[in-house]
């Protein structure tokens, strides 16, 4: 039975990348500076307005700054791509009979043999020879091409969802023992998000929780420490 290209991406996870690493990027971001933010002021304050205030701050900024950033970073890989793919417009312009036999050189470099690898790239040249020396050579397709605006909305949605679950907790809590359930929670958080991620891209769960758990952890606790450092009435 012949694999269409629908079963294929069904059946595999990397048409997903692009959106999966800024979705999970802008929630792990979102979750983590967001609780180290509350955790750090609840660590220098005896009342709760400054942590409110700090974190509803660090989540409207976060999220704003991580939506632009996403979408400068992907819009500059964009505009690489184009350039390169002008380049190739004019290279088969000028030079059509080199382009062809670089184009068979890939495919012999990939297992075929030299006449085959030539076969193919005729044939591949004649039907549209843009596109094959843009996937083949370039190494551009649909699923690795940049998305700047499907980048910078995933990377900003994803930010701000994960910055409101630190945030509630700052608000709705006991001041009390703020600073150890936003760290316990956000702990929780991350975990949930580390598997979630793993499970939508098809790898392990138990090193993405790890992984994700780990690090937040030593980004909270360096800003709870920074906020005993620093103890002052924020009243």
């Amino acid at each position: 039975m012949t694999e269409t290209t629908e079963d294929y991406l069904h059946n595999h996870y990397i048409h997903r990348s692009n959106w999966l690493r800024a979705a999970v990027l802008g929630a792990n971001d979102g979750i983590l500076s967001t609780a180290s933010i509350a955790i750090g002021v609840a660590a220098a304050s005896s009342t709760r307005e400054p942590v409110i205030l700090a974190t509803l701050a660090g989540l409207v900024a976060g999220a704003l700054s991580m939506a632009a950033g996403e979408y400068v970073s992907v819009s500059s890989q964009t505009d690489v791509e184009k350039a390169d793919i002008e380049r190739e417009k004019q290279e088969l312009i000028d030079e059509p009979e080199e382009e062809l036999l670089r184009l068979a050189e890939i495919y012999e470099n990939r297992g075929l043999k030299k006449e085959t690898a030539l076969l193919v790239a005729q044939e591949l040249t004649e039907k549209d020879a843009l596109a094959a020396h843009v996937r083949d050579e370039l190494g551009i397709n649909e699923i690795s091409q940049a998305k700047p605006i499907q980048a910078a909305f995933a990377s900003g949605a994803a930010f701000t969802v994960g910055g409101i679950l630190p945030f509630a907790v700052a608000v709705f809590l006991p001041l009390s023992s703020l600073e150890y359930s936003l760290y316990g929670l956000s702990i929780a958080f991350l975990a949930i998000l580390g598997a979630v991620a793993a499970k939508t891209g098809g790898s392990s769960i138990l090193k993405a929780i790890l992984r994700i758990t780990f690090w937040g952890t030593v980004a909270m606790g360096l800003t709870a420490l920074v906020g005993y450092l620093f103890d002052v009435n924020m009243a």
